[in-house]
């Protein structure tokens, strides 16, 4: 009797397994996933040579579904609106980039920001992602990130997670 039972529990315990395998093995994601606009809330940390400067935000980036993303934000940092060109209402406009899709639902992305008066280039953040709710979340950390008029990276603890808006 004990051994049917000890066969019985390590028979639902594999069940159970493959199950969980299957489903996520079955989440094939591409970058159409993300197609859409999504509002995203973003935090953390640079650290540079005149010490840590903190910054707070919120952004909303579209995905077009094949690769190219453009975005508007609004950040601070140390409390202060960043520079950049804005649009009436505030937020910094013309940043576009790139991201790719893997099947297992990661990904990673580079977000591009306009060159400021009388610079030499504009920043550039390099991201990964991980997608959930069937492309309805998204959770981030920042892997690069390049100030302005500089090809330099600085290191920084900056993560964000959205949410979907519009499809």
């Amino acid at each position: 009797m004990r051994q049917i039972i000890s066969l019985l529990a390590i028979a639902a315990i594999a069940a159970g397994s493959a199950a969980t395998s299957s489903a996520l093995v079955s989440s094939h994601c591409s970058s159409a996933t993300i197609k859409g606009d999504y509002a995203f809330r973003v935090s953390g940390e640079v650290f540079t040579g005149a010490g840590i400067v903190y910054r707070d935000g919120i952004a909303l980036t579209h995905f077009d579904g094949n690769h190219s993303l453009t975005q508007n934000d609004y950040v601070l940092a140390n409390g202060v609106p960043v520079p950049g060109p804005t649009a009436a209402n505030g937020f910094h406009t013309d940043e576009t980039g790139t991201y790719s899709v893997n099947e297992d639902c990661t990904g990673e992305a580079e977000i591009d920001f306009p060159t400021p008066p009388g610079g030499t280039s504009g920043a550039v953040i390099k991201l990964f992602f991980i997608i959930s709710g069937d492309g309805s979340v998204l959770n981030t950390i920042v892997t690069g990130l390049t100030p302005p008029n500089s090809t330099e990276e600085v290191p920084a603890n900056i993560h964000s997670d959205a949410v979907r808006v519009h499809p």
